[in-house]
């Protein structure tokens, strides 16, 4: 349960005792409850969702708020590495190294905020496109996003060696693969709506998998938050155009 504490320590906002981020072991075993966190958020946000629509918010104002709550619920965790990897990928100009040190700035360039731009009207307007309380989508779209985390960790190098996803190196495979064959099948419990959104998380999968391979040899923490934040969006909009 440790671990479990770890990853919604880590992957949102919501209180944990603090003495449970020093140990190793739990960072390393809390890979495997990433899917089971993203449901968590994906319960809370369709729970605001019900509440908008028992009040009778307007779609446009209950999308705002919902994405205002997502945001908050996560700290923008995964935005920030969006951000970065923005920045990094456009000023790298196709050198690893130079790459990589882009993404150590905490500054943020042109390109990372125009794609924070872009990605959050993505969502906006994705969430304001669907007519009813959307349950399925935002519990799929946190989860898939959150098993596309652990399955980079699983399936592709960790370049950084003392990044904050070092530990998570040491996951527990065979439990990780567990929980990943799990969230597939939550997903495929929801029929047509759970297939297109397995589709889309593993084409923007494969494609960051490629990118990040043929730029940097694996990946860093920032690219996961944007593998993530891709994934989310990648979902919602699959959710809408199905």
């Amino acid at each position: 349960m440790r671990g479990l504490l770890v990853a919604i320590g880590f992957l949102t906002r919501l209180p944990v005792p603090a003495g449970v981020f020093p140990d190793a072991r739990s960072q390393a075993e809390s890979l495997a409850w990433y899917p089971l966190v993203g449901a968590l958020l994906g319960s809370l946000l369709g729970a605001f969702a019900w509440l908008l629509h028992g009040f009778g918010a307007p779609p446009l104002l209950s999308a705002a708020l919902l994405l205002t709550a997502w945001v908050a619920l996560t700290g923008a965790l995964h935005l920030d590495g969006l951000a970065d990897s923005a920045d990094a990928w456009v000023g790298g100009l196709g050198n690893r190294e130079r790459t990589l040190e882009i993404m150590k700035d905490p500054r943020s360039g042109p390109a990372g905020v125009v794609a924070l731009v872009l990605l959050l009207i993505l969502k906006f307007a994705a969430l304001a496109s669907i007519d009813t309380v959307a349950w399925t989508t935002l519990l799929l779209a946190p989860v898939l996003a959150r098993a596309g985390l652990m399955a980079a960790f699983l399936w592709v190098p960790y370049v950084r060696r003392d990044g904050l996803g070092t530990e998570l190196t040491s996951a527990p495979r065979a439990r990780c693969r567990i929980a990943l064959a799990c969230a597939l099948l939550f997903a495929l419990f929801f029929g047509g709506s759970g297939v297109f959104a397995i589709a889309a998380a593993i084409v923007v999968w494969l494609a960051w998998r490629r990118a990040c391979i043929f730029r940097l040899g694996g990946f860093t923490g920032d690219t996961a938050g944007a593998l993530a934040e891709i994934i989310e969006v990648a979902v919602l909009i699959a959710s809408v155009i199905q």
